[in-house]
């Protein structure tokens, strides 16, 4: 209970050490073997049905001929010490702010179906896609469609056109008018079936703990799978019908 209430409130050890009665070694203790064991039980996609890895996943939406979609995102943590060698690879070339990130995977509804490990220190979405294997398993996979924003293009090709991409502009001066019409028209319709995975994370970043990530830098994957895991099963149980009396 001591380590739902940390992940959902981020409330530090010393408050949950008052509020349960024992010590503050005992709460961090407490966590620190319940955070791993949340972040290996993988997400639901059905009572009794866990997704743990990448691979797993992407089985899972090719057999069901359902599509993917996928979306990076940055949790902003404590800046490294000063003197520290690789204190300049944290901070994020987007935001300006230390952070790191990690990969976001949801079905077409939204479902959250992974959350990956995140890399201690910031990159191109594309460039920890790639580093995930997200690349190699949809090539020699079985055929699913991966919806992505702007970040992941060129992973098309790379894929056989499995990771779909908004349309690139073929007129950077003086498009016609006709063609800005069909290229915004294409660029709206493909943004409102990928939606969904921007939904997904707002619902992950609602856990304090990822809102911002004030531990140590070294949990945050486990508290990333964790908390993906926990909202899975509560989007899961929401979305299976109660028996009626």
């Amino acid at each position: 209970m001591a380590t739902l209430v940390h992940l959902r409130h981020a409330t530090t050890h010393d408050v949950l050490a008052c509020w349960f009665g024992v010590d503050r070694s005992t709460i961090t203790r407490a966590v620190g073997e319940v955070r791993p064991l949340l972040a290996e039980r993988g997400c639901a996609i059905a009572p009794g049905v866990r997704l743990r890895t990448l691979a797993e996943v992407i089985d899972h939406l090719g057999a069901g001929g359902k599509s993917g979609i996928v979306d990076g995102t940055e949790i902003r943590v404590r800046r490294p010490a000063a003197g520290r060698r690789d204190r300049d690879k944290f901070i994020s070339g987007k935001s300006k702010q230390n952070a790191v990130k990690t990969m976001v995977v949801t079905d077409a509804d939204g479902r959250v179906l992974l959350g990956s490990p995140t890399r201690l220190e910031s990159r191109a979405d594309i460039t920890h896609a790639r580093q995930l294997g997200l690349a190699k398993r949809l090539a020699d996979g079985p055929a699913v469609e991966v919806l992505a924003d702007a970040g992941y293009q060129g992973l098309g090709a790379q894929t056989g056109g499995r990771v779909v991409t908004p349309p690139h502009r073929k007129f950077k001066k003086n498009a016609p008018d006709w063609y800005e019409t069909l290229y915004q028209r294409q660029r709206t319709a493909h943004s409102s079936r990928r939606i969904r995975v921007e939904h997904g994370i707002a619902h992950l970043k609602n856990w304090r703990a990822l809102a911002r990530h004030l531990g140590r830098r070294e949990h945050i994957s486990d508290t990333v799978q964790a908390v993906a895991g926990l909202l899975s099963h509560q989007q899961t149980a929401d979305l299976t019908p109660t028996r009626q009396r």
